[in-house]
């Protein structure tokens, strides 16, 4: 009796062990996808710290890695900037273009003509600027008879008055061109040219008589050439309406 039941224990024993061990081996089997994903993340880290080591080994900041990055991101956005500005600029025709042309070369060439043989100084750098408006863009508003002249005659009367007043220092000529665009404004006489009258002016050391020539004969003569050109032309009318 006894004999039979140390061996029912020992097959007791023996089931319980088959059992447990099935269960553990149960365990480990379902827990093993999460321990595949625990040791692949784990190489991950350990593969992004090699690379920082690396990097430091190389001398190479990480962080100034990222500003470069970021540095010439933004130049390329810039740049890009720029080339799609040229989207916004005037578009000619050919028949426009070819009128521009002429209409700049007869009217440079008249006031150029002009002060040889009269003797009076009748043209001036600025003027230059001023038949790029009145003949390539006879349109705009700072091309418009009142700009031309009166633009250009505030630019003159600035720079001599700050001649005057203060002589011809690199500081005086920025306020005198500062000062004459602020009077084109306030006057509604913008006109590009004539900041570059009020520069000249003072550069030159210009006295009153730069006033009247070359700025303001010089600049009726080219209101002259304008009108009589553009009006001349199809397609092109002078001043603006």
């Amino acid at each position: 009796m006894s004999q039979q039941t140390a061996q029912n224990s020992t097959q007791g024993d023996s089931s319980g062990k088959l059992v447990l061990s099935h269960r553990s081996t149960s365990i480990i089997d379902s827990s093993s996808p999460q321990q595949q994903l625990i040791e692949a993340q784990q190489q991950q880290i350990n593969q992004l710290r090699e690379e920082l080591d690396q990097l430091k080994r190389d001398g190479v900041n990480p962080s100034k890695t990222h500003k470069s990055r970021h540095f010439w991101r933004n130049l390329r956005q810039y740049l890009a900037k720029i080339n799609l500005g040229s989207n916004h600029q005037p578009r000619f025709s050919l028949n426009e273009i070819l009128f521009s042309y002429v209409g700049s070369f007869l009217g440079i060439a008249t006031l150029a003509y002009l002060s040889v043989n009269s003797g009076y100084p009748l043209i001036a750098a600025p003027f230059g600027a001023a038949a790029v408006l009145v003949f390539a863009v006879p349109n705009s508003p700072l091309a418009q008879p009142g700009n031309l002249i009166f633009g250009n005659f505030l630019g003159a009367v600035v720079s001599v008055l700050m001649v005057f007043l203060f002589g011809s220092e690199p500081w005086v000529m920025a306020l005198a061109v500062a000062t004459a665009i602020k009077l084109m404004q306030l006057t509604k006489t913008l006109h590009p040219p004539g900041g570059a009258v009020a520069l000249v002016g003072v550069m030159s050391k210009a006295e009153v008589s730069f006033i009247v020539t070359p700025v303001l004969l010089g600049s009726i003569i080219l209101l002259f050439c304008t009108i009589g050109f553009n009006n001349l032309m199809p397609g092109r009318s002078y001043p603006k309406a």
